[in-house]
């Protein structure tokens, strides 16, 4: 077991790159290499000077444990602050309880809800619980806390009342977090393995990430998985885009004229004399489409 982490009430502290895979086909390998440690060399000291143990590390993701709130939060706001500058962005996320620690390191659901929030939150954004929000009345002056209201995530059976830190050097504006029923969506299930396609997908991310693309098409014979590739690629891009991805299937229409209610359909769109397509709903992201 191990004796050089905080035991007892624990603040947990959860990162993760912001679109890492985009990262690497922007800036190339080596370049990448070395924004990547840097990010770690400024989370590891930002951290560490404030008490922090680091539990473990997995890719780009840190997972710190803290004794006291205060502490992980003047962690995450110093070292947030620090790589904004970077073309490197993480987002943060807190919570605080009393996990059993075993021979394994930490053991309970405090250890996946602080997972979960970090998941939910958008780089250079620290998204913290309600336990850990609690426990913040040491911390500087400077430093505030915004509701963001109660959130549905992964696999965790209550709605938690999240927040988010705002100081002096953070980003302040943000889309709503990433939780369950943030993004409409009707994409189906994945239909076949992609085992061997992570580089089409890599590629597809890249091109449809692009503010420079509105329609990526993809081509080939029957049964070469285009629909569970395209699947794929959208469940990826979901957080992306906060008005949602949504999959429309035309293979059943053999008249030209229902391809615009067809998709209307889908899009929740209502159609209007003339056939137009109006949003059912406030746009907040530009569109795009894959065919």
């Amino acid at each position: 077991m191990r004796s050089d982490v905080p035991t007892g009430t624990v603040t947990f502290l959860f990162t993760d790159v912001e679109g890492s895979t985009r990262l690497l086909h922007s800036l190339g390998t080596q370049a990448y290499a070395q924004a990547l440690a840097e990010h770690r060399r400024v989370i590891r000291e930002a951290c560490r000077s404030e008490g922090g143990v680091e539990v473990d590390t997995q890719g780009d993701a840190f997972f710190f444990a803290f004794p006291t709130a205060p502490a992980a939060i003047s962690a995450a706001g110093a070292f947030t602050e620090s790589l904004a500058s970077g073309p490197i962005q993480v987002r943060v996320g807190l919570h605080t309880g009393t996990p059993l620690l075993t021979e394994e390191g930490y053991v309970g659901a405090d250890v996946h809800l602080g997972a979960r929030i970090s998941a939910a939150a958008w780089g250079a954004q620290i998204v913290v619980s309600s336990a850990t929000a609690g426990l913040l009345s040491s911390a500087p002056k400077d430093v505030t806390l915004r509701s963001l209201g109660h959130h549905a995530l992964k696999d965790i059976e209550e709605r938690v009342e999240l927040f988010q830190v705002v100081a002096p050097g953070l980003t302040e504006d943000f889309h709503a977090l990433r939780t369950k029923g943030t993004h409409p969506t009707n994409l189906p299930p994945r239909l076949a393995s992609l085992i061997g396609r992570e580089q089409d997908l890599a590629a597809l991310t890249e091109q449809l990430g692009s503010p420079e693309t509105s329609v990526v098409t993809l081509v080939g014979p029957g049964g070469t998985d285009k629909t569970s590739l395209a699947a794929a690629l959208g469940a990826q891009l979901l957080s992306s885009f906060p008005d949602g991805v949504f999959f429309v299937d035309l293979s059943a229409l053999n008249d030209s004229a229902l391809v615009i209610p067809g998709i209307a359909q889908a899009l929740a769109l209502r159609v209007t004399p003339g056939g137009r397509c109006n949003r059912a709903w406030p746009s907040t992201s530009p569109p795009r489409t894959c065919f």
